[in-house]
């Protein structure tokens, strides 16, 4: 089962990893993904992420479980911030564990294209002059990734 967490404080990867892995013997393979919040060339002061919660917990543990379905894994780790995150600062994180690690990478790949166009965030950037040019969404760059996992 994965492990699914939101939360506006930020997350040691290395220590999600050691609790996925802790006292396996069976994984082969973990592949790590962290997000972080570009300056976009020093025009952007901070990201703003939002959620309903309850919802955005239950899209991503439903989207860890389609992974699980989809590749032999032996666990799949997702953090997700949400609060305003400044550039340099992690934003996500996904850690997928299988036995070999063609499903592991795939796994994360997966993962990533669908948080970032199919999960319930809402993304405000916020600029050094203190205007906002509103909410941010899914490029085209992003949903063409997200169809190729399209059965």
């Amino acid at each position: 089962m994965a492990n699914v967490r939101i939360q506006r404080e930020d997350f040691d990867a290395g220590a999600e990893t050691a609790a996925l892995t802790r006292g396996r013997k069976d994984i082969g393979a973990v592949v790590t993904f962290t997000g972080l919040c570009r300056d976009e060339g020093g025009t952007l002061q901070a990201l703003e992420l939002e959620h309903y919660p309850g919802m955005a917990e239950v899209e991503l543990t439903r989207l860890a479980g389609e992974a699980e379905a989809r590749w032999p894994l032996q666990g799949v780790t997702i953090v997700h911030r949400f609060g305003k995150i400044a550039p340099g600062e992690q934003i996500v994180l996904v850690v997928t564990a299988s036995a070999h690690r063609a499903a592991a990478f795939a796994a994360a790949d997966f993962l990533m294209d669908y948080l970032k166009t199919k999960a319930p965030f809402w993304k405000k950037e916020h600029r050094p002059d203190g205007s906002s040019p509103g909410w941010v969404a899914a490029t085209e760059a992003d949903d063409s990734a997200a169809r190729r996992w399209s059965r």
